[in-house]
């Protein structure tokens, strides 16, 4: 057993003004099986990095084994998947590299292959077995599942669960989380929380608290409220007196000589009346402290379009073909209203029968129908390319400012942030400003290619919510089974 401990750290960014992490303490044990959870912006990722020694902050970490943090960057992946693998693992490995690899569903061929031609999900699995070679390391991992479709998340999870060693896992997918970890630690806006137990068991408790603080937030509001009403009503009856005090004449003042005798009435009563709203001012003051913060998420809103008929889409015996490569045909109806996934592993055509739906020449065999006239509201997978400033590119996109905005605030975006270039945005944030500019638009149909990558817990719940609620004409991909369970009225298979 080895103890990670981190005591008064303080980071931020350069040019960032607010820091990321301030005063922040922590002890971890690394035989446990960690998850660490938290919204998008919140630290996750830059915790990683100070740990491996990426970044520098002020306050102390001590380590009794170097931090390595998945995924590492990949050099020249031209070369064999093999020599990639082994970089940095100790001499005589290449036995143990085949026998992780085969616990997470790869072939030892797959070893002699550029790794450049492997999926992106063999990439991820072979990458994870490549880093649990050392043994001297405590292996940190960030986001694995972005590139894993339903078959490799499973085999990702169990691979971890049976591992007799602990990790820190930083997921998004709650049933992935609760697959393979035994203690979380989530990054709450009031500070870190760190508890045993699966994420499920944790959100329970999370839910619980926040209900009976939010019935003691409504009371302390109401204080707060009688409070600053009583106080009102002192200052006006305050006032009242000292406007009678200095309504007697000029004349009656200088004919009694009473000029210094009110001069000092006067005096004393402004004074009282400030002693007054100090007073209040303190109570609500320590009132306000006593409000708890909890992980809100505001509910959003999505403005559809009706079309004049039911069928918007319609595939007969339709496939995806490239050489060497042709999916199974599949045939599909998708009606106004309904919320159809996509499903099947890496590689079966998902992303590629979207761009065909959205109007791009894609090889295909069998037959597309698309309604005439349908406004498509689309969210592409990756979110990389995004750069400059919002406001430019919300215009380019032909969608309303003020509603993107809106919705991105809600989804847990800082107003510093809209200031930044986007390049500058973590992962999840890019992926939300996808989101937002689709929820901006109103349209016939929406096309969701992984809408979730990277997209925090709590908002993926606003999604659900959202989508449950409004009932848009949804086509998506989406490897998180809760979502996908809750979402999909059909799911058609590709193979």
């Amino acid at each position: 057993m080895s103890q990670i401990t981190v005591q008064n750290l303080y980071f931020t960014y350069d040019g960032d003004h607010t820091p990321v992490f301030e005063g922040l303490d922590l002890q971890l044990d690394t035989n446990w099986k960690l998850g660490l959870v938290g919204r998008n912006g919140r630290g996750k990722t830059t915790l990683l990095r100070l740990l491996a020694g990426e970044l520098e902050g002020r306050g102390t970490i001590s380590l009794r084994q170097p931090c390595l943090r998945w995924p590492r960057p990949v050099e020249a992946p031209d070369r064999r998947a093999l020599d990639i693998l082994l970089e940095g693992a100790p001499p005589g490995e290449e036995w143990r590299l085949s026998w992780e690899l085969s616990k997470l569903g790869l072939e030892e061929e797959a070893l002699d292959r550029p790794f450049s031609t492997l999926s992106g999900g063999e990439q991820t699995r072979a990458l994870l077995a490549a880093l649990f070679l050392d043994e001297g390391a405590y292996p940190m991992i960030d986001e694995p599942t972005n590139h894993l479709d339903r078959e490799g998340r499973a085999l990702v999870s169990e691979y971890l669960r049976n591992l007799d060693r602990g990790f820190l896992l930083v997921s998004h997918d709650r049933a992935f989380l609760d697959g393979c970890v035994n203690h979380v630690l989530a990054l709450n806006q009031t500070g870190p929380e760190l508890v045993r137990g699966t994420f499920s068991s944790w959100f329970r408790d999370k839910e619980g608290r926040d209900r009976g603080e939010l019935a003691r937030n409504e009371k302390l509001k109401r204080e707060i409220r009688r409070l600053e009403q009583a106080a009102a009503d002192r200052k006006q009856k305050a006032d009242a007196v000292e406007r009678a005090k200095t309504g007697i004449s000029q004349k009656g003042i200088v004919k009694h000589g009473l000029r210094p005798y009110l001069g000092e009435k006067s005096r004393k009563g402004q004074q009282q009346r400030k002693n007054i709203e100090r007073r209040a001012e303190r109570a609500i003051e320590e009132k306000s402290g006593l409000l708890k913060d909890i992980e809100r998420a505001d509910s959003l809103k999505l403005t559809t379009l009706a079309y004049h008929s039911g069928r918007l889409l319609e595939g007969r015996d339709l496939a995806v073909t490239y050489p060497g490569m042709a999916g199974r045909p599949v045939s599909f109806t998708l009606r106004q209203g309904e919320r159809m996934c996509l499903d099947g592993g890496n590689g079966c055509g998902k992303t590629s029968l979207f761009r065909l739906i959205l109007g791009e020449e894609v090889p295909h065999m069998g037959e597309l129908f698309r309604a005439s006239g349908l406004k498509i509201s689309y969210v592409p997978q990756k979110a990389d390319h995004l750069r400059g400033g919002l406001a430019g590119w919300a215009e380019g996109q032909g969608v309303d400012l003020t509603k993107f905005l809106t919705v991105l605030r809600k989804l847990d975006f800082s107003r510093a942030l809209f200031e930044r270039d986007m390049g500058e945005y973590s992962a999840g944030q890019q992926k939300k400003v996808l989101i937002a500019a689709s929820l901006s638009q109103s349209a016939h149909l929406y096309l969701w290619d992984e809408p979730l990558n990277y997209i925090d817990l709590f908002s993926r719940m606003q999604l659900e919510e959202l989508l449950l609620q409004y009932r848009p004409t949804l086509l998506f991909v989406e490897h998180d089974r809760m979502f996908r369970d809750k979402i999909a009225t059909e799911a058609v298979e590709l193979g």
